[in-house]
């Protein structure tokens, strides 16, 4: 059930999720969180809804949607409440702010926040460049960017450093976590060769890439270079033998080659938005992995 409310207040909106409460159940009943998504109010604007309804099916929450419309337009705020099958687990509150209540997104958010629930920020699209100090960052415990889809991507994830504050993290970080898995189980497989050095290779526009090797260079404290092109990840021992890991960019299946063994075909399809979000809502403590990862990010060499 969607109930739209044009030209409305937070008072509104609030009271008519209070007799949808009443007429309907308790809507609210097991939330596990706040999510609050901060975007514009574009032609993405359902995309993301959607991604984020798909990961409330496994994190029970309230979504608090709050796209910003042209700043040059009249102030008004038109509401929309979703529940049922249009809202997933969750119950989806979407605040449209036009003019100078743009300017205002915690004020609007702070009413419909669950009491007692921890609450999480996403930033979809584009991010303040300190998510922490952000009105609406202050208000949560986790606050999630996304550097993909960004103008420059690279740049992007690499000033998530300078800003970074416990309970920071990329959606990015997320979408090579089946890589980070499969690279540590092919370096566990004996007789452990040590790592001489590294190469990460992809395209500019996808982060994560730069995320594996901010994590590798990180963790093995070896020279890492990142290349632009094809797919894959190759680890050089000690000794001359190597590992590669490597997958066509459309593709669902990766190749992992071994000096001395046969080739393997593994699954690693590129995961979609809404797993990458589940996942970042699982845990609310501080990813201190993706901050090493960041700082591991200054030590790469990029050609």
């Amino acid at each position: 059930m969607i109930i739209d409310m044009p030209s409305t207040t937070t008072t509104a909106v609030s009271k008519k999720l209070v007799e949808l409460r009443k007429t309907g159940g308790a809507v609210t009943l097991g939330r596990v969180l706040t999510l609050v998504v901060c975007t514009h109010d574009s032609e993405n604007s359902e995309d993301i809804i959607d991604a984020a309804n798909e990961a409330s099916r496994e994190h029970p929450c309230r979504v608090i949607v709050v796209a910003r419309g042209p700043r040059e337009a009249a102030s008004r705020l038109d509401g929309q409440i979703r529940v049922g099958g249009d809202a997933g687990a969750s119950e989806v509150v979407v605040l449209r702010l036009y003019g100078a209540l743009a300017d205002h997104e915690s004020s609007v958010v702070v009413p419909f926040l669950l009491p007692d629930t921890p609450v999480v920020a996403w930033w979809p699209e584009n991010s303040p460049a300190a998510p922490s100090q952000d009105p609406v960052g202050k208000l949560a415990i986790r606050r999630i960017t996304d550097a993909t889809g960004r103008e420059n991507p690279t740049e992007a994830i690499k000033s998530r450093l300078a800003s970074y504050a416990e309970g920071d993290t990329d959606l990015a970080w997320s979408r090579v976590t089946y890589w980070r898995a499969l690279i540590t189980a092919a370096l566990d497989v004996p007789p452990h060769p040590t790592v001489e050095s590294v190469t990460v290779s992809g395209l500019t526009e996808e982060p994560a890439v730069d995320m594996i090797a901010g994590w590798l260079a990180s963790c093995l404290d070896v020279p890492v270079t990142r290349l632009t092109g094809h797919l894959y990840v190759e680890l050089r021992f000690v000794g001359g033998d190597s590992i590669r890991i490597a997958r066509p960019q459309t593709e669902t299946t990766a190749t992992l080659s071994r000096t001395g063994m046969p080739d393997s075909r593994v699954s690693l399809g590129r995961r979609e938005t809404s797993d990458c979000l589940a996942e970042e809502l699982r845990r609310l403590d501080p990813d201190e992995i993706y901050e090493a990862a960041l700082t591991g990010l200054t030590k790469v060499t990029y050609e």
